[in-house]
């Protein structure tokens, strides 16, 4: 299949996804809790945990309450002290909530992106600037919660893909039916695509992706091509290749 093809292909799909209806029962997805609330601060919590099964993630996501996030340590710990979610035990979500509330004192999530994205127009600098607050107002480790926040990202290739912290920045730059865009001033061209293992088969199937290694450079390659259909909003096509390979709709 050639580009103008695979564009025609992908326009057609980004036109069917983008409406209310395809966020359902039958078609889950994390956004749908961070819509209910529209907040940067409960949508990073729904992405970071974005990962495995979407009912169970759904599942959990719904458990938890989002006001404890104005509420003591205390309280947070003794509400959170019986949840747990795959690698994650109670206390690395009560940090999670600890820390967030802790950052939100100071500065918002938006602002403190900002910080690192503006040097360079990086979205992986906005994130590690994120990444290390996180760990300044709380500094903890564990292999769960380090899982969760995930590293200081200093290299592309060999690198975690950073996914769900880039689906979370395509949650709130972009805006349509699917994505909220509650930022302002980060410029869609810089995201780079939330890789992950749907996204990653459907895009070297249709020979967007050469790259075998599911890493970093991957995603970032995969944007820069889906720049050559979109310069200015490459991400628009995220959400309908990844629809794409979880309801295997090719190659069946």
């Amino acid at each position: 299949m050639n580009d103008i093809y695979i564009k025609r292909l992908l326009d057609l799909e980004v036109a069917k996804r983008n409406c209310d209806g395809e966020l359902c029962e039958e078609r889950l997805d994390p956004i749908m809790i961070a819509r209910r609330y529209k907040d940067p601060t409960i949508s990073l919590i729904c992405a970071l945990f974005a990962y495995g099964n979407v009912k169970q993630i759904i599942k959990f996501l719904n458990s938890l309450d989002f006001s404890l996030l104005q509420k003591s340590d205390d309280e947070i710990r003794d509400a959170l002290k019986n949840h747990y979610y795959r690698f994650q035990k109670s206390e690395d979500i009560t940090v999670l909530f600890i820390a967030l509330k802790r950052l939100n004192k100071k500065n918002t999530l938006e602002e403190i992106f900002k910080i690192g994205y503006k040097k360079n127009k990086s979205a992986v600098e906005g994130v590690n600037e994120l990444i290390k607050t996180l760990q300044n107002v709380y500094p903890y480790n564990s292999q769960g919660y380090n899982f969760l926040i995930s590293n200081i990202t200093t290299k592309t290739k060999g690198a975690g893909a950073l996914k769900r912290w880039m689906m979370y920045l395509r949650w709130m730059v972009r805006a349509d039916a699917i994505d909220m865009g509650l930022w302002r001033g980060i410029d869609r061209a810089d995201l780079i695509v939330p890789l992950d293992t749907h996204t990653f088969t459907v895009s070297k199937k249709l020979g967007l992706l050469k790259r075998k290694s599911y890493d970093l450079q991957a995603a970032i390659e995969l944007t820069l091509k889906l720049k050559t259909f979109d310069n200015s909003d490459p991400l628009k096509y995220d959400f309908a290749l990844y629809r794409i390979g979880q309801e295997k709709l090719l190659f069946k």
